[in-house]
């Protein structure tokens, strides 16, 4: 993509409004705008960065044999008052009425429409188990929204619903999630620790929240600081096999949130130079709700002896409108965003330091080509600005590498390529710039898989 041609309306100025890190830098970079309250537009640069990031949700969903389908953003009501739901919900669920006076609602979450779905086509054990996930708009009506798309009030979620014949399958499929979430937010570049967690409206007995830690989170979080390099579940794992030697693994550490700790067990269980103490974003949420929604919605398959039963339920949710505001919040600088190569809007950016002249023209527009060609997602700045407003630009993006030529450099030959997030410098012949890119992004790349 040439640069003069994007659309990218970057702010010189720190907004007003913007409370926190991420929601300063994703209105300066152009990623967002705000229509009202809670409500954001996603611009290219920002439509893009979301878009990779619900990629990976879905690889990883998919690879944990989760199926997705799409379900509508305005639900019945009288799906919520089968499950007991539609007046205990609060303020938070928009109610809305059609022309016929029927009664509807902007849903929040999608429990008693899979639950619906489900009940309309299983019927045997034989069908089971099964786990269903959509990635769609939602809207919940917060007292205060901020944040940027922190705490938003129309935001995408990715929802998961499990069902299994008994609290065992349930497990097994709890198990399956949890794993899948490590792989995720590893892939996303974020270090994401999973801990104990009430189960809110949702219900359920058994929950986790997957949090990033960061000074600007929501809430106090406690946990063993060797949760924070535990290795990840490889590309190779089995969810088919036996995953819960991870979960134990994982779960054996101490790690709540401020609403499930308990003081006297977390200084009895982490020796005190293993004690992390600090706030958290909460990135994931899984729960197990056992039968709270398919006992009233008669969601129920025959069993191996006969007898029907209610499935037992799991609910699974990732934000990724969120994501990239926590990804933003770890990993950032004075300069702006430095994104992570598997989630950046471009992995690398041309940067023509002398638009208009001849031989800085030929020699960009070439080496952008055959970026492309190599199959590397590149933008080209070729805007006739100074070059220091392109480096800035280039910097609070966040593109991971930035590769510099310019008339001096063209006459010896030379490029420069800059390492975003270390700011690492190096120069080497233009001919070699494409294969030093694909040696430094490709391993990446295959990190992320």
């Amino acid at each position: 993509m040439r640069l003069s041609r994007y659309f990218l309306p970057v702010l010189r100025e720190v907004p007003k409004e913007a409370e926190i890190v991420s929601h300063r830098l994703m209105l300066r970079a152009g990623m967002i705008r705000q229509q009202a309250a809670g409500l954001y537009s996603w611009l290219p640069l920002g439509y893009k960065v979301l878009m990779k990031i619900q990629r990976i949700v879905e690889e990883e969903q998919n690879r944990s044999g989760a199926i997705q389908l799409l379900m509508p953003t305005i639900q019945s009501a009288e799906l919520w008052r089968e499950s007991g739901r539609y007046d205990a919900y609060g303020k938070e669920m928009l109610r809305i009425e059609d022309r016929h006076e029927r009664e509807f609602l902007y849903g929040p979450t999608n429990e008693e429409m899979i639950t619906d779905i489900f009940r309309a086509y299983a019927k045997s054990y034989k069908d089971l188990p099964l786990n269903l996930y959509h990635i769609q708009w939602k809207f919940r009506d917060e007292v205060r929204p901020r944040f940027g798309t922190m705490r938003a009030r129309e935001f995408l979620m990715k929802d998961a619903y499990s069902f299994d014949l008994d609290k065992d399958g349930a497990v097994k499929a709890y198990e399956r999630m949890f794993v899948a979430y490590l792989r995720t937010f590893h892939r996303l570049g974020l270090t994401a620790v999973p801990m104990r967690a009430d189960t809110g409206p949702i219900g359920g007995d058994l929950s986790h929240e997957f949090i990033v830690l960061a000074d600007t989170g929501e809430s106090a979080v406690f946990c063993h600081r060797d949760l924070l390099d535990k290795p990840i579940p490889g590309p190779d794992t089995d969810f088919r096999g036996d995953l819960k030697p991870i979960v134990d693994d994982w779960t054996s550490l101490y790690a709540a949130t401020e609403e499930m700790v308990d003081m006297a067990e977390y200084e009895e269980a982490v020796p005190e130079d293993k004690r992390v103490s600090a706030r958290g974003i909460e990135v994931g949420h899984i729960f197990y709700f056992g039968t709270k929604y398919s006992e009233p919605m008669n969601a129920k398959v025959m069993g191996p002896d006969g007898k029907e039963v209610a499935v037992h339920m799991g609910s699974y949710g990732i934000g990724p409108s969120r994501l990239a505001a926590a990804i933003i919040e770890a990993s950032h600088d004075e300069a702006g965003i430095a994104w992570p190569v598997s989630v950046a809007p471009f992995e690398a950016t041309v940067i023509n330091l002398k638009v208009g002249d001849a031989a800085c023209d030929t020699a960009c527009g070439k080496l952008y080509e055959d970026l492309q060609a190599a199959g590397i997602d590149a933008l080209y700045d070729d805007r006739d600005q100074a070059a220091g407003a392109k480096f800035a630009t280039a910097d609070l993006i966040g593109i991971p590498y930035q590769v510099v030529l310019g008339p001096r450099g063209l006459s010896s030959g030379e490029a420069e390529i800059k390492h975003r997030k270390s700011g690492e410098r190096e120069t080497l012949p233009i001919g070699d710039a494409v294969a030093r890119l694909k040696s430094l992004i490709e391993p990446q790349r295959r990190n992320t898989i």
